[in-house]
């Protein structure tokens, strides 16, 4: 369903799992007690490789989710300043090698933000963002994805 939503531009197939991450989430903060984080940021995307899609599958996802769980979602705080060859197919050190200096925090970042992924495969990208991120201020980073995969 994600590759059908994420490489076929099938966005009806994300929407019973967005809904199933929401409501997974939604019990997970009431269980737990803990605070929702302050900012939902989408993992992003290079704009070529975006205007080629025709979409940010991690944006359509964490908007929804802001939207459900009433997080504010802000998609220009994190840039992608470079392009980078496609994740898909390398492995965990060829992902982190890629991946080197890619992103570029743009604006204030909260203490509580959590990272929108369609996908955690190796958690390379994560990784890389999250280091971003602490570097400007973020001293609580969750990781919010539809599916986490062996890799």
């Amino acid at each position: 369903m994600i590759s059908r939503y994420k490489y076929n531009g099938q966005r009806k197939f994300a929407r019973p799992l967005i809904a199933g991450l929401s409501e997974h989430l939604q019990t997970a903060i009431l269980e737990s007690g803990e605070t929702k984080p302050d900012l939902l940021i989408p993992s992003p995307m290079f704009p070529a490789r975006r205007r080629k899609r025709g979409f940010n599958q991690a944006r359509d996802i964490a908007e929804s989710l802001g939207k459900a769980l009433s997080i504010p979602v802000d998609t220009g705080v994190v840039r992608r300043v470079h392009k980078v060859q496609a994740q898909r197919g390398l492995s965990r050190e060829a992902r982190l090698a890629n991946l080197r200096g890619v992103f570029k925090v743009c604006a204030a970042v909260p203490e509580r933000v959590a990272i929108v992924d369609d996908v955690v495969t190796t958690g390379a990208t994560v990784r890389v963002l999250a280091s971003a991120l602490r570097e400007a201020g973020a001293k609580e980073i969750q990781i919010w994805a539809l599916a986490r995969t062996p890799g």
